[in-house]
C-alpha cells in the first residue's frame, strides 16, 4: 500500500492531486490518501468566533491547542468539508473513494495526552485537558479490506483514544 499525504495549507490544487491519484489507481496501485486541512480549519474557526490557538513545545514544535470546541470545528472541517470534497472529486474521476476519519473503524488509535508542555513568554508551562494524542496503532486489516474491495480510503484525523 502506498500512502499519499496531502497537506492542509492554503493553495493546494486538489484537482491536480485527484488527477494523479486517479492515474495511479488506473495503473493498479493500492493507495490510501491522507489529507490535512489546517488552513480551512483556521478560517472556519475565526468565522465561528473561536480563533485557533497554537502552542510551542520546549523542543520548538508548534501545534494546535485543541479544546473541545476546537476539536468540533476540526472534525467539521476535516471530516466533513475537506474529506467529502476530495471524495467527490475522486468519484468524478472514476475512483471508488470512501472518506473516513481515524475514528471510523478505529483506523488510527493511540493514547490521549494527559498534558502537554509549552513555552509561553519564555516560561515553561503544563497544559491539561487538551484533545491531543499520538497514533500508535493503525487498523491495517480494515484498510486492506477496503483496498481488497476496490475502494480508495481517503483518511483524515482525528484518531481515537484507546478504549
Amino acid at each position: 500500500m502506498i500512502v499519499i499525504k496531502i497537506g492542509g495549507g492554503e493553495g493546494i490544487d486538489y484537482d491536480a492531486v485527484c488527477d494523479d491519484v486517479a492515474q495511479l489507481m488506473a495503473e493498479g496501485q493500492r493507495l490510501a490518501l491522507v489529507h490535512g486541512g489546517s488552513h480551512m480549519t483556521n478560517v472556519v474557526a475565526e468565522a465561528l468566533g473561536h480563533p485557533p490557538r497554537f502552542v510551542t513545545s520546549p523542543s520548538g514544535y508548534t501545534s494546535r491547542l485543541t479544546d473541545r470546541a476546537a476539536l468540533e470545528i476540526f472534525e467539521m472541517v476535516y471530516c466533513g468539508q475537506i474529506n467529502k470534497n476530495i471524495v467527490e472529486r475522486l468519484q468524478a474521476r472514476g475512483v471508488n473513494a470512501v472518506g473516513l476519519s481515524g475514528i471510523d473503524g478505529r483506523i488510527w488509535q493511540g493514547p490521549r495526552k494527559k498534558a502537554i508542555r509549552a513555552v509561553e513568554n519564555g516560561r515553561k508551562r503544563i497544559i491539561r485537558d487538551t484533545y491531543t494524542g499520538k497514533v500508535e496503532q493503525v487498523n491495517t486489516p480494515f484498510l486492506n479490506s477496503l483496498l481488497d474491495g476496490g475502494f480508495l480510503p481517503v483518511l483524515t484525523p482525528p484518531a481515537i483514544s484507546y478504549a
